[in-house]
């Protein structure tokens, strides 16, 4: 039976982020991008990387000289599962209470609420 990866923490959906965006990259190229939004050092990337192989978050193609590494699963996927095991173990299985919350916390626009009522009409048609 295939495990499905661990939760990744806050820090490695920073570096999931740079892979979905960039695709497969080397250590370097996602030291870069990180390094551009904050202060992180090289070898800290790297040591997060080899923590999240292990973890099967992401895969090592070891065929090149600099390793490439990608993620293991999708980006969609991924979020998929992250607000899944939120819903189950912050709102006891309640998409309402988690929407309701999350609309609560901050100010959003019309059009983000006109884009969600559209979204939820849209999944009740798609489960008839």
């Amino acid at each position: 039976m295939k495990q499905t990866p661990q939760k990744p923490t806050v820090s490695e959906l920073e570096i999931l982020r740079v892979l979905w965006t960039r695709g497969p990259s080397t250590v370097r190229a996602v030291h870069e991008a990180l390094a551009a939004q904050k202060a992180i050092g090289y070898t800290s990337v790297l040591k997060f990387l080899q923590i999240m192989t292990a973890k099967g978050t992401v895969r090592r193609n070891e065929e090149q000289r600099a390793h490439v590494y990608e993620a293991c699963l999708p980006a969609e996927q991924t979020k998929r599962q992250i607000a899944g095991d939120m819903l189950q173990r912050v709102f006891e299985g309640s998409a309402s209470q988690l929407m309701l919350h999350a609309l609560a916390g901050r100010r959003t626009p019309r059009a983000e609420i006109d884009e969600l009522r559209r979204l939820l009409d849209e999944h009740e048609r798609n489960r008839r």
